[in-house]
């Protein structure tokens, strides 16, 4: 059974998900219970389940009233949940959640002495990451969907926080494999001479030429994941997906993740781009890599042929024949058409997604971690 039966099975899926009948408020009071737990044991346990590199850059009161906050609105979700509905475990496991986090000392907990660790598991990453995303997409895709009908809690939305959860849990491993091989195996080919006059660029346009040398690469990643029978293997785990929406994009093989990161950091590795720079190139790609997955109407613009919109890339997850292997760019459209791989019939969208060749896809997290090494895709 996949993770998606397990959770309706157990929360009572079966009930009315409609308006007033409980069931937002519910799933609600679970997810806020859950990031209310796991920030506790981030204050508990610091030096096991926070990133190193954030550590010192928490404003820790503000932290702290952010999980008074959550455990708050856990309860009180939990409590109008379980008024509203006739099967009363999505609140009163909210209101459990919310009731545990506080027995544990809630956003009081006391961090004794230095956290100096430099292994451990990216928990703040993940809550921090998911909080701030759902924050800003499921209101997103409520107010202007593509699709109306299509619900938050879509089919499989579970095996894709998986996804979310795995990567994010995981940063430090995935963030070391994928500069492992650029700041190890190619240091020599770095030339002080070219990092030099390349990081004394002013900042605006050393980000544009980020975005450029990124895209560039990804673009020649990407459609050798697709056109390498033994690559596609793992990225056909991405395009497994029927439904897009601001989380589908988590569904990565933590191979194709790694390779293609790997791969896209080399050049700016090479060319010695400033900190400040890649940071916020990487804050870009972050919230850009959600917006063209999300399940919303947007149009940019002016902005269309210079940046790849939502439109754009989900036709590059098309199950239509015509729109396989296209639109291969992450950011910049225009190198699909220099490269011939451009695909966007005027004003339509998908009809639908997917792999598209009628073969049974792995449901759960494990089965798509697994099929790359175990079938032929």
């Amino acid at each position: 059974m996949s993770l998606d039966g397990v959770f309706r099975r157990a929360f009572g899926d079966d009930e009315p998900t409609h308006a007033g009948s409980g069931w937002t408020t519910g799933v609600l009071a679970v997810a806020l219970g859950v990031f209310a737990a796991g920030g506790v044991l981030c204050l508990h346990m610091p030096d096991l389940l926070t990133t190193p590199d954030l550590r010192g850059r928490y404003p820790l009161p503000l932290v702290r009233g952010l999980i008074q906050a959550l455990i708050g609105l856990a309860f009180l979700c939990g409590l109008l949940s379980a008024l509203s509905r006739r099967r009363k475990v999505l609140g009163v496991t909210g209101m459990g959640l919310a009731l545990a986090a506080s027995l544990a000392g809630g956003a009081s907990v006391e961090i004794a002495g230095p956290v100096s660790s430099r292994l451990a598991l990216g928990l703040d990453w993940f809550l921090l990451n998911l909080l701030l995303l759902a924050v800003i997409f499921v209101p997103l895709e409520r107010w202007r969907p593509l699709r109306e009908e299509q619900l938050v809690f879509r089919p499989l939305w579970t095996t894709d926080s998986v996804h979310f959860f795995v990567s994010h849990l995981l940063v430090q491993v995935t963030t070391w494999l994928s500069l492992a091989p650029a700041t190890i195996l190619f240091a020599w080919a770095a030339r002080p001479e070219i990092q030099g006059a390349v990081k004394g660029q002013p900042l605006v346009l050393q980000v544009l030429e980020i975005v450029l040398v990124a895209d560039l690469t990804q673009y020649a990643v990407h459609r050798a994941f697709h056109v390498v029978p033994a690559l596609w293997r793992f990225h056909s785990v991405h395009h497994s997906s029927t439904t897009m929406d601001w989380l589908a994009g988590s569904r990565l093989h933590l191979v194709d993740t790694i390779a293609t990161r790997g791969l896209t950091f080399l050049p700016l590795f090479l060319l010695g781009f400033d900190e400040r720079a890649l940071g916020a190139y990487l804050v870009f790609v972050s919230f850009h890599a959600v917006f063209i997955h999300a399940n919303v109407r947007f149009r940019l613009g002016a902005l269309e042929p210079f940046l790849v919109t939502p439109r754009y890339h989900h036709w590059h997850h098309a199950s239509a024949p015509e729109a396989r292997d296209r639109n291969f760019a992450v950011h910049l459209p225009v190198l699909d058409r220099v490269f011939g791989t451009r695909h966007l019939p005027p004003g339509a969208w998908p009809a639908e997604y997917g792999l598209g060749d009628g073969r049974s896809f792995p449901e759960s997290w494990l089965g798509q971690t697994v099929a790359p090494f175990r079938r032929r895709i």
